[in-house]
């Protein structure tokens, strides 16, 4: 069947995450004055952060942390691992942190004119596993508004990547199917995977060329290459 419908990930597949999120970090090392606190290096309170931090969406996806305690507790755990007990501080530090991030608007290289070159020719959609209200936050910042019909979130579906609910509930909500559809996403786990389980063709954006031995329909290391398979 005629491919129709592109379904994308959103971070670290088109909005550059680890570069809008280090920026950010950076930005509240010093608007939190953390070095006054006892954190000597902002490196490594970020490296610090970054393994707390995915950690907690482990948690998060498997439904072993609320939304709510994960935007304070990867900041709390942060802290205590350089000695600061203050939860006061660590609440701070995580709403700014959701507040401002989305308006950073570094996107993945080819982004934009990948999306340019598609539009013409398929109808675009996001999944993704982000918080609603940061999610659209970024997409219209960032100037992708315009080129994606849906948005769905797991929060709209109830559900998280990779499980099959929220590809049905994608499904339903454009009048895509699984046979019309590509999903395009960076995460083995949760896009690809997730994908595979409705029998859907995914493109692997895999810049860091991971080893796995999942059988995926098309891998890529760059968006650029993405138009050469769909156009």
């Amino acid at each position: 069947m005629e491919i129709k419908h592109l379904f994308f990930d959103l971070d670290r597949t088109l909005w550059d995450f680890d570069s809008n999120s280090h920026q950010e970090l950076l930005q509240l090392f010093r608007s939190h004055q953390l070095h006054e606190k006892g954190i000597s290096l902002p490196k490594e309170f970020i490296k610090v952060y970054k393994k707390i931090n995915q950690d907690c969406w482990e948690k998060y996806r498997n439904n072993l942390l609320s939304k709510e305690r994960l935007r304070s507790e990867r900041f709390q755990l942060t802290l205590e691992y350089f000695g600061i007990d203050d939860s006061e501080l660590a609440k701070k530090i995580g709403k700014d942190y959701v507040n401002n991030s989305p308006y950073r608007t570094k996107l993945i290289p080819y982004s934009i004119e990948l999306l340019n070159d598609l539009k013409e020719h398929y109808q675009l959609h996001i999944i993704t596993n982000g918080f609603e209200e940061v999610q659209f936050i970024k997409v219209q910042q960032s100037g992708l508004s315009k080129y994606f019909k849906y948005i769905i979130t797991s929060e709209a579906a109830g559900v998280k990547k990779p499980d099959p609910i929220i590809f049905h509930y994608a499904f339903k909500k454009t009048g895509a199917n699984a046979n019309n559809s590509v999903m395009i996403g960076d995460d083995l786990s949760t896009d690809i995977k997730g994908s595979l389980a409705v029998s859907m063709k995914a493109i692997y954006y895999n810049p860091y060329k991971r080893k796995h031995s999942i059988k995926i329909w098309k891998e890529v290391q760059n968006l650029k290459e993405i138009k050469k398979i769909l156009l």
